[in-house]
Parts: structure tokens; C-alpha cells; sequence
């Protein structure tokens, strides 16, 4: 008979860790970069008192016409630089975040000089 109740509290044990599990799994949150202004410039200041998590969504709404987001590195977000891989153009980007250092800027001439970039550490 003891047995027979171990392994229930077994089976509910491995129950609530799954529910625990899933619960973490859905929580990611939604971030609109800048806000109501959007993707713009001067957001350095933007993720200031945010706490970011992988797997959290940023969203960039800007014009398509006037700016891009390219996801870069440490020397492309310092140097304004982009690599040749994926630039974002849609206006309504939706980007999930990694774990650690995220470096995001506009690749328009001139833009990310002039402070259309950001950073964001994602624990």
C-alpha cells in the first residue's frame, strides 16, 4: 500500500515540474522598442530599468522607407557596422532574444552614428 502511494506522489511530483516548466516556457515577454515613438534615434537609454530574458520579443516598428535593423556584434553595434547576413525590413520586425549581449542597429547611412542603435543584455 505504500508503495502504491509513493508512486502517486511520484506521478503528481513529475506533474507540477511540468506545469512549472510550461509556466516558464510561455512567459516570454513582448517589448516595442521605443515605445510609442518607435524605432528612432537616441534609445540608448531605452532598455534602462528592463529586465530582458532569452527568448523575450523586441518589435521594431519604424518606416521601411526611412530605416532597417540589422542584429550585430559588439564591433558592428561599436563601429556601426552590419554583417552580411540577415537586415530586417518589414517595418514591423519581430526579433527573439538570445541569451547574453543582443546588439541591434539601423544600417542606413548615417543613422547609427547619429544614435539609432541599442543594446540589451538577456539573462
Amino acid at each position: 500500500m505504500a508503495d502504491k502511494g509513493r508512486g502517486s506522489a511520484m506521478v503528481a511530483m513529475m506533474m507540477l515540474c511540468m506545469l512549472i516548466f510550461h509556466f516558464e516556457m510561455g512567459s516570454a515577454a513582448t517589448y516595442i522598442v521605443g515605445g510609442s515613438n518607435g524605432w528612432t534615434f537616441n534609445l540608448a537609454a531605452w532598455p534602462k530599468g528592463k529586465r530582458f530574458r532569452a527568448g523575450d520579443i523586441l518589435v521594431f516598428n519604424y518606416s521601411p522607407a526611412a530605416h532597417n535593423v540589422v542584429a550585430v556584434n559588439r564591433v558592428g553595434y561599436d563601429s556601426c557596422t552590419g554583417p552580411k547576413g540577415k537586415v530586417y525590413r518589414s517595418g514591423k520586425d519581430r526579433i527573439k532574444l538570445v541569451k547574453g549581449q543582443n546588439f541591434f542597429i539601423c544600417s542606413f547611412a548615417g543613422h547609427c552614428q547619429a544614435g539609432m542603435k541599442i543594446a540589451i543584455n538577456a539573462l
